[in-house]
């Protein structure tokens, strides 16, 4: 059986993230669980829905992947994470949560190791330059620009 993933992060990152993954994954939709975080929740009410959304899941791991460490979403869910049967990753990204959905199907702390990688590796500055400050090969006749 697959690990369950709980995405807890600030109004509405949580849910914006579940559906960019369902998006890719479309078949995923009943491991994946989102809890936006409002603005003026208590922390018990954030609690209970956190807790309500790992008895949804029904599974016999739970990755829970949070925003941001510190914040109200992580210390919540570091109160509902048993460490055990459900492990907590902060500082959720997309290309996290995709990495995590593609091996679900691994034990939980290799699912963290995979967590963690995903999100860094992706994690880089992109150069860019416009097609006309490119320097062409002096042979490159295969090269043409497109203006609009």
């Amino acid at each position: 059986m697959n690990t369950g993933i709980l995405i807890i992060a600030h109004a509405p990152l949580a849910s914006a993230l579940r559906d960019c993954v369902l998006h890719v994954y479309p078949e995923s939709a009943s491991g994946i669980l989102a809890l936006d975080v409002q603005a003026d929740a208590s922390t018990e009410t954030t609690r209970l829905a956190a807790q309500a959304r790992l008895a949804q899941l029904n599974a016999p791991n739970t990755l829970v992947l949070t925003d941001m460490f510190g914040a109200t979403p992580c210390n919540v869910a570091q109160k509902v994470v048993d460490g055990i049967h459900s492990k907590l990753v902060a500082g959720v990204n997309l290309p996290m949560l995709l990495r995590t959905v593609n091996y679900r199907h691994e034990p939980l702390d290799a699912l963290v190791a995979r967590a963690l990688s995903g999100g860094t590796q992706c994690i880089m500055q992109v150069a860019v330059t416009a097609p006309q400050n490119q320097i062409r090969k002096p042979n490159d006749h295969h090269h043409s620009d497109h203006h609009q």
